[in-house]
């Protein structure tokens, strides 16, 4: 009997080695098989756009096209959405026009203006000297004005000009006058929009042209919807600038055009 004990025992240590041993060796495996599985997840988020001899993209700028979100934008060029964010002073990452220009690094040359953002409020006066408000007869008519049936978006005198800096014309009136969409199309934008435009109406037209109504007191239409030409989409107001005034943009395929070489004669 007690050779039998000991034969038992020492029967007992010899499994306990052996099985030791194999969840040793067990452990070994899935610890080198978590350290490549790590190693290749790692490899496989590195930027997907970079120039290697400077360690930043090898393009400066991107324009928003339509889509575009602002984590799409980051796989797309390579760059961290905090780092697109902070260079460009975006406080409403949700909030990207079509055809904004975006700056990708911290490069110190000269970087454009956001496409969606005119000129400051406090710098409308000064640019509305530079550029006088143009008579409306003497504007000629773009080669493709008339893709789109245009109609005016508000009945007041013209304060200020188009040029590359205002992107749009300025259009004075009174608090709560209507605000009417230039043409048929849909809403693809209504609230607060980005600094120095207030809040913010942007139709999406036909044949790649959009719309933006900016300063306006009160917003009368949601994203989605469908909209006519003459249809009041907002009432005129003096959000985020000085005065009462309409500032209208459009836009062709994401370049600001000048509204009076599409508007009709009034």
């Amino acid at each position: 009997m007690r050779g039998q004990a000991q034969t038992c025992i020492r029967d007992n240590k010899e499994a306990s080695v052996k099985s030791m041993t194999q969840f040793k060796t067990f452990s070994f495996s899935v610890c080198v098989t978590v350290a490549l599985v790590l190693a290749g997840c790692t490899s496989s988020t590195r930027a997907p756009v970079s120039d290697l001899s400077t360690g930043v993209p090898s393009v400066s700028t991107y324009v928003v096209k339509p889509g575009d979100t602002l984590n799409k934008i980051s796989r797309s060029t390579g760059v961290s959405e905090n780092t697109i964010v902070r260079i460009n002073k975006i406080t409403n990452p949700n909030l990207l026009i079509v055809g904004q220009t975006l700056r990708l690094t911290d490069a110190q040359s000269p970087a454009p203006a956001p496409a969606a953002r005119p000129a400051a409020s406090s710098a409308s006066t000064a640019s509305a000297a530079s550029a006088p408000a143009p008579t409306e007869t003497s504007t000629s008519r773009a080669s493709d004005a008339g893709l789109i049936s245009w109609g005016w978006p508000a009945k007041g005198k013209i304060i200020q000009g188009f040029t590359p800096t205002t992107k749009g014309i300025d259009i004075a009136g009174n608090s709560g006058d209507p605000i009417e969409a230039a043409a048929n199309g849909k809403v693809i934008f209504a609230g607060d929009g980005p600094r120095g435009l207030g809040n913010l109406v942007i139709v999406e037209h036909s044949d790649g042209f959009i719309t933006a109504y900016a300063h306006n007191k009160t917003l009368l239409v949601k994203e989605g919807q469908t909209v006519k030409r003459g249809t009041k989409i907002a009432e005129m107001g003096q959000s985020d600038t000085t005065s009462v005034r309409l500032h209208f943009e459009v836009r062709r395929r994401g370049t600001p055009v000048d509204p009076l070489q599409y508007l009709p004669p009034r």
